[in-house]
């Protein structure tokens, strides 16, 4: 399953979490919210108004705000199960 990541280029805690979640061997589509106005509608969307970043859309559509990589690990294992 591959995550969308929605960051930014100068987004600290963005850089950390892909670095994070490439280190676990995760997977995910990485979507810059400065070059794409639909994905920044959508972040918007899902945090009450705001651009907040890293933006995780798990494939079952659910968006977390800056998870962890464990928080996103423990959900990923249970959806493969």
């Amino acid at each position: 399953m591959a995550l969308k990541v929605y960051t930014t280029s100068w987004c600290g805690p963005c850089r950390r979490l892909k670095s994070q979640l490439s280190r676990e061997g995760i997977a995910y589509d990485e979507i810059d919210i400065e070059s794409d106005p639909r994905a920044a509608a959508f972040v918007e969307s899902v945090n009450g108004g705001n651009q907040v970043v890293p933006t995780v859309v798990l494939e079952d559509g659910t968006a977390l705000t800056n998870p962890s990589v464990i928080r996103l690990k423990q959900l990923l294992s249970r959806a493969e199960a």
